[in-house]
This record gives structure tokens, sequence and C-alpha cells, in this order.
């Protein structure tokens, strides 16, 4: 991207998607399977999202992470496509968010990423000596509409509020342990890098051995995780311990409360790493969220699950509104003569016939095609079909005439389409039709440029949707 393209991204103050700028790889032990994993991140396209490729597999198998994915784990983050499976992913997903890249491909020859030193820190390291790349297409959100809750046994509990940011509020509880109660906080405007990403993985010691037994963490060591004693350790306990990790019973030493490692990074690094994870799961959303999110004695299964309920209010909001009632009796608001009055347009470019509804962040237009329309004397004049370009030029130029009806000599301001993303064309409009354009404000006029969603409707049946940028300029 050029240092215009960025200049001009920074003054319309709107977020891009991106990727990283080059490949880079990381090696270890999974910590489960303890086999070695290879993974490499590579560079993607927009709208990519985060997609790991199984590259032992023959075929090589693509998982993209999403809630259609995802499978029930307590112990890490697992995601499947039929029997291909990457798994313990949630560290390097929670780095990806953290350090804001939305679009990559892993490439991975086994079934686990590496555990590493058990937190995000060498993945944002990583991540940072790629650097980042801004793409093209607009960064999209999930704003939390309204309060949504989920409760479980043992305390487990998720909430999610309103909120201009991304916020999470993290609360554990280990009675009679060495964790204790512990409130972990973190939003998108906090520095990741420093106050997240070094925290490591945590497990009491009188879970250790059931997980060995279960055939599980076996790329486990005492380098890669906090282990909290949480009892007095006999010799016969030491002994088992010290054998699985390789150690001399000598060498297994309690250091208040831990077991062979180094003092914690915070007070509350438990907490926080359950926050880390939290992070990392809720990118399988693929969406990045505004909201206030509240999570008491987190987990992996637990994330997934409430996922799947932020999920269902992602698709409510994202299915189109039902189109304007509109008949030929409704009355204008604005008919032709007032329509001109307001747009600078004339024949053959004057593509709104009138307004029948209007106010400060909406407006319905209506245009009415007929066969006399001059296009269609070269647009398929045997199959003539109303061109797509014209449905967008005609939403903008209801979205236009709304804010120009705001502006107390609106023959003094133009406005020019500046962009046009995710559009979609549902059905062709043809000549006896009468489109009837709905035109919401997504974001008010800021710099000079306003956003807005246009969905055209033929009857009840949506015909084309699209977010423009449209830009008003003051006439010199």
């Amino acid at each position: 991207m050029s240092a215009t393209e960025d200049k001009r991204h920074h003054q319309l103050d709107m977020e891009y998607q991106t990727t990283i700028q080059s490949a880079i790889t990381l090696s270890g032990p999974g910590l489960h399977t303890g086999k070695m994993s290879h993974l490499t991140l590579l560079p993607a396209e927009a709208d990519t999202g985060i997609v790991f490729r199984r590259t032992d597999l023959c075929p090589p198998v693509d998982i993209p992470v999403s809630i259609a994915t995802v499978r029930t784990s307590p112990r890490n983050s697992l995601f499947a496509v039929g029997e291909a499976s990457v798994a313990t992913v949630e560290h390097l997903l929670s780095a990806l968010h953290g350090m804001q890249i939305d679009n990559v491909l892993a490439e991975i020859d086994c079934e686990e990423a590496p555990i590493l030193d058990g937190s995000a820190k060498p993945w944002v390291n990583a991540i940072k000596s790629a650097g980042t790349h801004t793409l093209s297409s607009e960064r999209t959100y999930f704003t939390v509409q309204e309060p949504l809750c989920m409760s479980k046994e043992n305390g487990v509990e998720y909430i999610a509020m309103p909120d201009d940011h991304f916020r999470v509020t993290c609360i554990i509880d280990y009675p009679n342990s060495v964790i204790g109660k512990q409130v972990a906080e973190y939003s998108d405007q906090d520095a990741y890098e420093t106050e997240l990403a070094p925290c490591r993985t945590f497990v009491l010691l009188h879970e250790i051995m059931p997980l060995l037994e279960l055939n599980l963490i076996k790329g486990g060591a005492l380098e890669n995780a906090l282990v909290f004693v949480d009892h007095p350790l006999d010799a016969s306990e030491t002994a088992k311990i010290a054998a699985a990790f390789g150690r001399e019973s000598a060498d297994v030493k309690v250091n208040r409360g831990l077991l062979n490692t180094c003092k914690p990074f915070f007070d509350n690094e438990p907490a926080r790493h359950k926050l880390l994870d939290f992070v990392g799961d809720i990118t399988m959303l693929g969406h990045r969220v505004k909201g206030h999110f509240i999570i008491r004695c987190p987990g992996h299964r637990f994330n997934a699950e409430f996922a799947r309920i932020l999920m269902s209010q992602i698709d409510a909001s994202q299915k189109p509104e039902p189109a304007p009632k509109y008949t030929s009796t409704t009355p204008a608001l604005l008919d032709i003569n007032a329509v001109r009055n307001f747009l600078p347009h004339r024949y053959p470019f004057l593509l709104v016939d009138k307004i029948i509804e209007l106010d400060s962040v909406h407006v319905v237009g209506i245009k009415n095609i007929t066969v006399n329309e001059p296009m269609f004397q070269g647009h398929f004049p045997d199959e003539p079909i109303f061109p797509g370009v014209l449905q967008i030029e005609a939403m903008a130029q209801v979205g236009g005439l709304m804010m120009m009806h705001q502006f107390p000599n609106p023959e003094g301001y133009s406005t020019l389409l500046a962009r046009v993303d995710n559009v979609k064309f549902r059905r062709p409009v043809v000549p006896g039709d009468t489109l009837v354009m709905q035109i919401h404000l997504i974001a008010p006029l800021r710099r000079g440029y306003l956003k807005m969603k246009g969905c055209a409707y033929v009857g009840d049946e949506l015909a084309t949707e699209a977010t423009l940028l449209a830009q008003i300029n003051k006439k010199h």
C-alpha cells in the first residue's frame, strides 16, 4: 500500500483488514501429543479469516477457524473438518487477535500446535518480526446489542453487555488452593503484548497424574506451565513427578506454592491466562466484537458454547430487514420536483422519483423502472435488465438526499460516492418493477464522509444490498 493510500485510509478514519507481511515458522512439541510440530504462518487475502492447513495429510486439508468447525474439548481449542483436526491453537489465535491480524494461513504438519513456553509471547514476537500488511477490505465488527447470559454448574457464568470496545473481565476462584480468587481485566485499548501475551498456562499439581493417565500433556514440561502445589508433596509423589518430566527427585522443588517455575509475571497470572484463552477462542466468531464480557470460571468448552450464543445474535443481526411498505397510493414526502431541489442530477441520471420516508438516520426512496429508460436501448434490448451499477447509483442518490435535506442550503453542497463494499445482487430488476430503496446511516458525518447501508427491494423481495461511503463537498 502506498503512502498516499495509507494517508487516505487514516483520513477516512476507517479500519481495514490486515494480514502478516511475510512468512514465519515456529516449531516445538505439542502439549498433549508430545509430537514435534512445525507451524508456518503465511499472508492471506482479505476475508480469508484464520485457516489451518494440515500439510501432513494427502491431500492437504484446510480447517477454517469457525463456529462450524470447533469441537468440544475441555483442555484446549480444537477445530476439525471431517477426520482432520488441529488442536491447542488457542495461544496462537489469541496472539493474532491481540496483534490485530485478521487473515492468515497456518500450515501445520501434525494435529497439534507447538506449546512453546505456554504463553502467547513467542507468537507475538514472531508476528512482530513478520510485520503487518494492511489490506483493501474494511474490517467488520459485531456490536453486542443487548445483554446475553449463560450459567453452568460450579459457578460458571458468562455475560456479554453492550460496549464501544472489546472488553473482558475474567474471574476465577479456586477455593482452598494456592491460586484462590483472582480477577483480570483487558480491553482492546490495552497493550496485549505486555498485559496478556506473557501469561503462561497453569495447572494444579493434583491434576497432573490424571492427565498423564489420560495420555495427555506428553509435551508438558516444568518450563512451559505454572504448576501450583495445592497439597504437601511426599517422597512417592515427588518421584512420580520427577519421572514424568525427566528429572531427578532432588530437582523437584516447591517455591512459594509453585513447582520448579519462575516467579509469576503477575500476581493474577492464572486469571490473565484464562482471559488470554478467551481472547483466542472468541476468534471462532469470524468477526471482531465490541462488547463487555464478564466471564467467571471460564474454560474452552464453555467459551465455545457461549460463542455459539453470540453467533445466533450475529446471524439475527445480519438478516435483511423487511421491505418497507409501499403501494402506488403511499403519499410522497418529497415528490420529483422537491427531489430536484436537493439533487443536482438531471436526465438521464436522476434516478429517484420520490421519497416516502425521511429522517436524520434513514430514508426510503422510489424508482419506477419503465422500458423507456434510455439504457435499455443498448443493455440487453431483447431482455432488458436494469444495470446493477445504476441501482447502486440510485441508492447513493437517495442516501445523499438524506444528508442534503439536513443542510439549510443544500444547493451549496454536492455528494460524491467514495466507496462501495459488500455488494450483493440477489435478483434482476426489469421494466415494470418498482425499486424501493431503504438507506440507513451506519456512521455519522465525519471529516466530510458518511457511511450508509443500502437495500433495494422489489415488492417484498431483496434485490440489491451494499455498504456505501459518500463524501460531502462544499461547492466553490
